[in-house]
């Protein structure tokens, strides 16, 4: 059975979680939410249902030196203007409104965006964001956890800009001396730009010893 959450703030142990789920409930708080992503559970869920948490096994992260580069890619980015956490709300925004394959809806709700834009006014969550001629044509949005950043989702409306504002992200963290990306769940589309899948168990391992690291030198503001 799938435990419900309280009003207490505490999530059960992700390696228990059935399936992926730990638990459903609570609320959105910031200090849950960043709990959550702490421990290596984040919120993912549909219109009109509960709040469901998530930790899935198998994982898919991205090591910062495994990234693929292709040259293609490459030949794009002085195409793009990429600036950071200049746009935020206008991101998610976008984010939740891209219609992706195989989905009816989007799980960036307004309760979502609504929780995200207060932690990304208090420097937990962060906007990566692609410009032509001065015009928001793709980016992403993601959670800073110590050395760890957790990508949550991107959107483009012109071909390759989400692609090129990752590309430039990756770059960054690498000189703010980051670990790794979280990229949560398997996709074919990151695992083309060098994301591998592990076991929950050494993603686990992994975030424990990189939450609390601090970042020396950081430019997201």
């Amino acid at each position: 059975m799938i435990p419900r959450l309280t009003n207490n703030l505490s999530f059960p142990n992700p390696r228990t979680a059935s399936e992926g789920i730990v638990a459903y409930g609570g609320d959105l708080t910031p200090s849950r939410i960043m709990m959550a992503y702490r421990m290596g559970i984040f919120p993912w869920y549909g219109p009109n249902d509960p709040i469901i948490w998530w930790s899935p096994d198998p994982r898919l992260i991205l090591e910062l030196d495994d990234f693929k580069l292709h040259k293609s890619l490459r030949k794009k980015i002085p195409h793009f203007e990429i600036r950071f956490d200049t746009a935020f709300s206008q991101v998610i925004r976008e984010c939740g409104a891209m219609r992706r394959r195989g989905q009816r809806g989007s799980w960036i709700i307004p309760e979502i965006i609504e929780a995200y834009e207060i932690l990304h006014s208090m420097g937990h969550v962060h906007s990566i964001e692609a410009y032509q001629e001065g015009v928001l044509v793709g980016g992403l949005y993601g959670v800073s956890v110590g050395r760890v950043f957790c990508g949550e989702s991107m959107f483009a409306k012109v071909s390759d800009a989400s692609k090129v504002a990752f590309a430039v992200l990756v770059e960054r963290l690498r000189e703010w001396g980051y670990d790794f990306i979280d990229c949560q769940v398997p996709t074919d589309h990151l695992k083309s730009l060098g994301a591998k899948e592990v076991s929950r168990e050494y993603f686990l391992e992994r975030l424990a010893m990189a939450k609390d690291k601090s970042l020396s030198n950081t430019a997201w503001n």
